[in-house]
């Protein structure tokens, strides 16, 4: 079990956390969830002890490995394989070892170590891993150094995978991967044994993956039971009926006051109402619930052109004469909403390229009507942005003809305050710079949107409101994207870019999927299959044993987590009974002292439970470490 309490942090005068407490039990997969700058990242370096608390504890049992995702990786002359396998430093240094050791007992120590970790299975793991994560089999004998930054970082999360953390933080995993990486990783974290805390965006991934939500709001943690749209509805409701107490508290307190103003200086009435004044001054107002609206965003829609705004008839498109898609075909409409599918290296920044107008077809035939506006998103975009200049200043040069008032109309329909609108671009976040791209996009009222991955940087709400403003737009639509949430609710066609062909894809995004998990399994079937029929059985018998034998305690272990969290619950109310003020002026002495000894009672079980919680994961811990694997 994870425990958390009594957790303070701040920043500076930022508090991130305020007596935050929440428990996770081993084994739950749980999604990470709030607004940007919140404190999510902040929460996984307290975890992981790069950080240290103001006060509060942070616990977990001491066998437990913890795993976080990196945030930088170095250019290293190993091969995408060593460098994954490298990760896990035990098993290095066990290799290293077992070259130079000489004693037989160490000899034996290493070699039944090793047997535990699979090291004979380490390396067909590490390439399984880099496969998921998109790598072609060529590609994972290069060195390290030799990718860019972005497929770095897909490096790093395979190191991750590879060492198998028993806490598994991921801080947006999905952000450098396709989408044929991010379903590939959806399927991997469904089947992960250990406990998952993963800050994502990715609805999707929130919904399939996860069984548990943990939110961050006000430097506070919840957690709810269920995927992302379970809790969506359970927070939206629980703000609901807040603000109707508040509002209800809202109308007594103006009642009293009411009173009050009226009968404080009547004599026959001035203890009534000095008593109301105390019964005021004891009603804290309750603070005003927020229902985080969306984010603006609103792509105007520009005046209809005649179809086809683009006509394409077997062209070949590339660079410096030669081409990486080929015999390529199709026509584009205004109502057209069209993802791109396909493996990344396989064309589609090239596609989306050439309908921006920033590459030329090597051959063929290519006719656009002459009046078509494009606008364009990519995140290398960003680089190119005066980071010194206002997002005032940086969309003036796009319309110089325009008046002030107009751009600043104009970037508030993507949610720019008059303030942020004039503070430089260095110092807004990942997510204000996406909108600065999209409102400069959308300058010249285009007729095609291009977008190439436009959700890298914007929280869960914000690509709510993408996707609406997407759906309101009225001209075509060419969508990336990894996230298939978005992909679902706005393409109504798809188009798979794969081997140097761009085609019709007849099925929808469920059956891709599908599809792409069969060719996986395949690659699997084909691996195991190298296995000896008697090796495979000797696996099997000895983790039906191993499953055998710890299962009782795991169910123990489980049953006496859910004690301790049951009566932690219960002792906090008692506590928060006993400490409001009002109840030692309107309860009798009886039932004061009713609630002390439930109180006291409720503590001495807390206590034994603990003990008793302690005792079975030292037994766990035990029993397990008798387990040599298969």
């Amino acid at each position: 079990m994870l425990r958390i309490e009594r957790l303070s942090y701040r920043i500076g005068p930022r508090i991130l956390f305020e007596n935050s407490e929440v428990a996770i039990n081993e084994g739950q997969r749980v999604g990470f969830v709030g607004r940007n700058g919140v404190g999510k990242t902040t929460l996984l370096k307290l975890i992981n002890g790069s950080l240290t608390p103001d006060t509060g504890t942070i616990n977990f049992p001491h066998r437990w490995q913890i795993g976080i995702t990196e945030q930088e990786v170095p250019e290293s002359s190993l091969n995408l394989i060593d460098t994954v396998m490298s990760a896990d430093k035990e098993l290095t240094k066990l290799e290293k070892e077992s070259k130079t050791a000489t004693d037989p007992n160490r000899i034996a120590e290493i070699h039944s170590r090793l047997y535990e970790k699979e090291a004979h299975r380490a390396h067909s793991k590490a390439a399984r891993i880099l496969s998921g994560l998109g790598f072609s089999e060529s590609e994972i004998g290069r060195p390290c150094k030799e990718f860019s930054g972005g497929w770095r970082m897909r490096v790093a999360l395979a190191g991750l995978l590879f060492t198998n953390p028993d806490l598994l933080l991921l801080d947006e995993p999905s952000n450098h991967l396709d989408l044929e990486a991010s379903l590939w990783l959806e399927e991997y974290l469904r089947r992960y044994e250990g406990t998952i805390l993963v800050v994502s965006h990715d609805r999707g991934l929130l919904n399939r993956v996860v069984d548990q939500i943990l939110h961050l709001d006000n430097a506070k943690l919840k957690l709810y039971s269920g995927g992302y749209d379970q809790f969506e509805t359970n927070f939206r409701a629980q703000i609901h009926r807040v603000e109707a107490e508040r509002q209800t508290q809202e109308a007594q307190r103006a009642h009293i006051q009411k009173f009050i103003d009226r009968f404080r200086y009547k004599a026959t009435k001035a203890r009534q109402a000095q008593s109301r004044l105390k019964l005021l001054e004891k009603m804290q107002p309750l603070p005003k619930q927020h229902d985080h609206d969306l984010i603006a965003f609103d792509f105007p829609s520009p005046k209809p052109l005649p179809p086809p705004l683009y006509s394409v008839d077997n062209a070949s498109i590339g660079y410096d004469g030669k081409a990486v898609l080929k015999e390529v075909s199709f026509r584009l409409d205004m109502e057209d909403r069209i993802a791109l599918i396909g493996a990344n290296g396989n064309g589609k920044s090239t596609l989306m390229k050439f309908l921006a107008g920033r590459l030329e077809a090597i051959s063929g035939h290519f006719n656009h009507s002459k009046k078509v506006r494009v606008g364009y998103f990519a995140q290398h975009q960003t680089e190119e942005l005066n980071f010194e200049a206002s997002p005032l200043i940086e969309i003036s040069h796009k319309r110089p003809e325009n008046l002030e008032v107009k751009l600043r109309a104009h970037l508030g329909r993507f949610g720019f305050s008059q303030e942020r609108a004039d503070t430089k671009i260095k110092n807004l976040s990942g997510g204000e710079k996406a909108r600065l791209l999209f409102a400069m996009m959308c300058c010249n009222n285009p007729h095609i949107l291009l977008l190439d991955e436009p959700t890298n940087h914007l929280d869960i709400i914000a690509r709510e409101a993408l996707i609406q403003a997407i759906n309101s737009f009225e001209g075509a639509v060419v969508i990336v994207s990894h996230d298939p949430h978005v992909l679902e609710l706005t393409a109504d066609r798809l188009w798979l870019v794969n081997q140097g062909t761009v085609l019709p894809y007849d099925g929808d995004l469920n059956e891709y999927r599908t599809s792409l998990t069969k060719g996986r399994d395949k690659k699997v079937e084909k691996t195991e299959q190298n296995i000896p029929k008697t090796v495979k059985k000797e696996r099997r018998r000895l983790a039906a044993e191993q499953r055998n034998k710890l299962a009782p305690l795991k169910k123990q272990l489980h049953l006496a987590e859910n004690t301790v969290m049951q009566l932690t619950s219960e002792v906090k109310e008692l506590q928060k009974a006993l400490a409001n003020p009002g109840i030692y002026e309107q309860e009798g002495n009886n039932k004061i002292k009713s609630l002390q000894i439930k109180a006291a009672y409720a503590a001495k079980s807390l206590a034994e439970a603990e003990d008793t919680w302690m005792k079975i994961q030292d037994n766990l811990e035990k029993a397990e470490a008798k387990i040599v694997k298969p």
